[in-house]
Protein backbone atom coordinates (compact mmCIF):
# COMPACT_ATOMS: atom_id res chain seq x y z
CA UNK A 1 0.00 0.00 0.00
CA UNK A 2 1.64 3.23 -0.96
CA UNK A 3 -0.07 6.26 0.82
CA UNK A 4 0.41 9.97 0.27
CA UNK A 5 1.10 12.72 3.50
CA UNK A 6 -2.49 13.06 5.11
CA UNK A 7 -3.84 16.20 3.45
CA UNK A 8 -5.02 17.47 7.31
CA UNK A 9 -1.64 18.44 8.10
CA UNK A 10 -0.93 20.51 4.91
CA UNK A 11 -4.42 22.12 4.62
CA UNK A 12 -3.97 24.92 7.10
CA UNK A 13 -1.00 26.33 4.67
CA UNK A 14 -2.92 26.86 1.67
CA UNK A 15 -3.72 29.40 0.56
CA UNK A 16 -1.55 31.65 3.19
CA UNK A 17 0.50 34.77 1.87
CA UNK A 18 4.06 34.30 0.20
CA UNK A 19 5.16 36.40 3.39
CA UNK A 20 3.26 33.94 6.05
CA UNK A 21 4.90 30.81 4.16
CA UNK A 22 8.41 32.50 4.14
CA UNK A 23 8.08 33.28 7.61
CA UNK A 24 7.44 29.47 8.20
CA UNK A 25 10.00 28.62 5.88
CA UNK A 26 7.77 27.73 2.86
CA UNK A 27 8.24 28.99 -0.45
CA UNK A 28 5.03 28.63 -3.32
CA UNK A 29 6.10 27.60 -6.59
CA UNK A 30 3.86 27.62 -9.85
CA UNK A 31 4.42 24.23 -11.95
CA UNK A 32 5.90 25.09 -15.41
CA UNK A 33 5.38 21.73 -17.04
CA UNK A 34 2.77 19.16 -16.55
CA UNK A 35 5.73 16.18 -15.17
CA UNK A 36 8.17 17.36 -12.39
CA UNK A 37 6.38 18.85 -9.83
CA UNK A 38 5.02 15.57 -7.75
CA UNK A 39 2.55 16.40 -4.62
CA UNK A 40 3.40 14.30 -1.92
CA UNK A 41 -0.66 14.53 -1.41
CA UNK A 42 -1.80 13.01 -4.36
CA UNK A 43 1.10 11.26 -5.57
CA UNK A 44 0.17 12.77 -8.74
CA UNK A 45 2.45 15.41 -10.94
CA UNK A 46 0.97 18.80 -10.97
CA UNK A 47 -0.53 20.20 -13.62
CA UNK A 48 1.32 23.45 -15.69
CA UNK A 49 -0.19 26.31 -13.44
CA UNK A 50 -0.64 24.82 -10.42
CA UNK A 51 0.71 26.23 -7.56
CA UNK A 52 2.79 24.08 -4.90
CA UNK A 53 4.04 24.42 -1.84
CA UNK A 54 7.76 23.63 -1.32
CA UNK A 55 8.88 22.61 2.75
CA UNK A 56 10.93 20.73 4.34
CA UNK A 57 9.13 17.48 5.99
CA UNK A 58 10.46 14.86 8.18
CA UNK A 59 9.85 11.84 6.79
CA UNK A 60 11.55 9.57 9.35
CA UNK A 61 11.36 10.85 12.65
CA UNK A 62 12.46 7.35 14.34
CA UNK A 63 15.29 7.99 16.61
CA UNK A 64 17.68 7.06 15.14
CA UNK A 65 20.80 7.87 12.93
CA UNK A 66 18.48 7.51 9.90
CA UNK A 67 15.89 10.04 11.39
CA UNK A 68 15.27 12.48 8.33
CA UNK A 69 14.37 14.66 6.35
CA UNK A 70 14.11 16.85 2.78
CA UNK A 71 12.14 19.04 0.67
CA UNK A 72 8.72 18.60 -0.95
CA UNK A 73 6.15 19.62 -2.97
CA UNK A 74 2.60 19.71 -1.89
CA UNK A 75 -0.42 20.81 -4.26
CA UNK A 76 -2.33 23.55 -2.93
CA UNK A 77 -5.37 22.15 -5.07
CA UNK A 78 -4.87 18.66 -4.11
CA UNK A 79 -8.61 17.69 -2.37
CA UNK A 80 -7.66 14.01 -0.71
CA UNK A 81 -4.58 12.02 0.30
CA UNK A 82 -4.04 9.06 -2.20
CA UNK A 83 -3.89 5.40 -1.50
CA UNK A 84 -2.87 3.07 -3.78
CA UNK A 85 -3.12 -0.42 -3.12
CA UNK A 86 -1.28 -3.36 -4.87
CA UNK A 87 -0.04 -1.44 -7.45
CA UNK A 88 2.96 1.70 -7.67
CA UNK A 89 1.74 5.29 -7.80
CA UNK A 90 2.21 6.04 -11.31
CA UNK A 91 4.20 9.30 -10.28
CA UNK A 92 6.84 6.44 -8.97
CA UNK A 93 6.86 4.67 -12.53
CA UNK A 94 7.19 7.24 -14.52
CA UNK A 95 10.23 8.72 -13.58
CA UNK A 96 13.38 7.27 -14.63
CA UNK A 97 14.75 6.10 -11.20
CA UNK A 98 13.29 5.68 -7.93
CA UNK A 99 15.18 4.98 -4.55
CA UNK A 100 13.74 2.36 -2.29
CA UNK A 101 15.12 2.41 1.41
CA UNK A 102 13.95 -0.44 3.48
CA UNK A 103 13.04 -0.21 7.62
CA UNK A 104 12.71 -2.33 10.13
CA UNK A 105 10.13 -1.49 13.21
CA UNK A 106 12.70 0.21 14.84
CA UNK A 107 13.43 2.72 12.32
CA UNK A 108 16.99 0.99 11.16
CA UNK A 109 17.44 0.73 7.58
CA UNK A 110 17.65 -2.59 6.48
CA UNK A 111 18.40 -2.56 2.64
CA UNK A 112 18.31 0.02 -0.03
CA UNK A 113 18.60 -0.44 -4.12
CA UNK A 114 17.68 1.98 -6.88
CA UNK A 115 15.44 0.57 -9.58
CA UNK A 116 14.21 1.99 -12.71
CA UNK A 117 10.12 3.19 -12.75
CA UNK A 118 9.06 0.51 -14.48
CA UNK A 119 11.01 -1.57 -11.94
CA UNK A 120 10.00 -0.17 -9.15
CA UNK A 121 6.63 -2.68 -8.12
CA UNK A 122 8.89 -6.20 -8.27
CA UNK A 123 11.60 -4.30 -6.22
CA UNK A 124 8.98 -2.98 -3.62
CA UNK A 125 7.68 -6.89 -3.48
CA UNK A 126 11.29 -8.44 -3.29
CA UNK A 127 11.72 -6.16 -0.43
CA UNK A 128 8.65 -6.59 1.78
CA UNK A 129 9.66 -10.21 0.99
CA UNK A 130 12.16 -9.51 3.73
CA UNK A 131 10.13 -10.36 7.17
CA UNK A 132 12.16 -7.98 8.83
CA UNK A 133 11.08 -5.23 6.59
CA UNK A 134 8.14 -2.87 8.33
CA UNK A 135 8.01 -0.67 5.47
CA UNK A 136 9.77 1.06 2.74
CA UNK A 137 10.50 4.47 1.86
CA UNK A 138 10.50 5.99 -2.00
CA UNK A 139 12.65 9.15 -2.78
CA UNK A 140 13.41 10.54 -6.07
CA UNK A 141 16.95 9.30 -7.14
CA UNK A 142 18.22 12.03 -8.80
CA UNK A 143 17.68 15.12 -5.78
CA UNK A 144 16.87 12.51 -3.43
CA UNK A 145 13.46 14.11 -1.97
CA UNK A 146 10.95 11.90 -0.40
CA UNK A 147 8.23 10.29 -2.24
CA UNK A 148 6.10 8.40 -0.56
CA UNK A 149 5.91 5.48 2.43
CA UNK A 150 5.06 2.21 1.30
CA UNK A 151 3.43 -0.28 3.63
CA UNK A 152 2.52 -3.99 3.64
CA UNK A 153 -1.48 -3.75 2.80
Amino acid sequence: MITGLPIEDFRPLFGLSDAELAGRGIQRHTATADHGYACRLTLQDAKTGDTLLLLNFEHQPADTPFRASHAIFVNESAAETARYVDAPAPVLTSRPYISLRAFDAAGMMTDGVVAPGPEVEPAIESMLADPNVAYIHAHYAGRGCYAARIDRA
